[in-house]
């Protein structure tokens, strides 16, 4: 029979092992998924992507595939290089400025190009911030020497239900990185960067048949509250990315 002691020396070790075990799990770190290797071979040539590149106004609510994911990311600000550390995507001084924010159901995660990998920013669901409802367009909106009508005092407004996209890249400058410059210069560098991560992203999407489309559009404030944005990372640009909806 084992000693008082012993089972009390054993109920002290579970105890603490109950009560510090929340500390062990979050000095693991932030979930962290490794994305499938990138297929280089895929998708149409490039006169062929571009001939049908465009801007999607509609979104399917499939997920994407890990296999699309990955290889979206790798085309948008991926490592082409591995010996040099280079991108798919030039930059200003090879800054390497662009940051990829990737917003899916399950949370946000931040893209590292030398792992190829998702990072954990934020648990939950955030796309909401790119899809805000809109009120219907009245059906004689436009018409000649039609008013639209207006609705009755204190009713509420109608308005959209929105469809999201299963993925939203947000594209963040962190002008920081630029080694020379002032201010105004280096928010163009950014700028300019920004726009050929966001190409790369249309070019991608056009050669597999995705459906994408560039935007200014977000709530700036709240996503800058949301990541812990410093003053130096600008979001700029988002692109939601779906299949072709059926």
């Amino acid at each position: 029979m084992p000693s008082t002691n012993f089972k009390n020396h054993v109920l002290v070790t579970l105890i603490l092992a109950f009560l510090f075990c929340p500390l062990v799990l979050r000095a693991q770190g932030p979930k962290t998924i490794k994305l499938n290797e990138p297929n280089k071979e895929r998708g149409l040539p490039v006169m062929a992507a571009l001939a049908v590149r465009a801007s999607a106004t509609e979104w399917s609510t499939r997920d994407l595939s890990s296999q699309d994911l990955s290889d979206l990311l790798w085309a948008a600000n991926g490592i082409n290089r591995p010996d040099s550390g280079k991108k798919t995507a030039p930059s200003a001084m090879n800054a390497q400025d662009v940051d990829i924010y990737v917003f899916i159901k399950d949370g946000v995660y931040l893209y590292e190009a030398k792992s190829h990998s998702l990072v954990e920013v934020v648990a939950g669901d955030q796309r909401s911030l790119f899809f805000q409802p809109r009120r219907p367009r009245p059906a004689t909106a436009g018409q000649p020497g039609q008013q639209p009508p207006t609705p009755p005092a204190g009713a509420p407004r109608p308005q959209e239900q929105v469809t999201m996209a299963p993925v939203v890249l947000l594209l963040v400058s962190d002008i920081s990185r630029f080694r020379a410059g002032n201010d105004d210069q280096k928010k163009e560098w950014a700028a300019l960067d920004t726009g050929i991560v966001s190409q790369n992203i249309s070019l991608f999407c056009a050669g597999i048949g995705l459906n994408t489309r560039p935007r200014s559009g977000m709530d700036r404030d709240k996503i800058r509250e949301l990541l812990k944005l410093k003053e130096t990372q600008l979001p700029l640009l988002n692109h939601p990315v779906s299949y072709k909806k059926q």
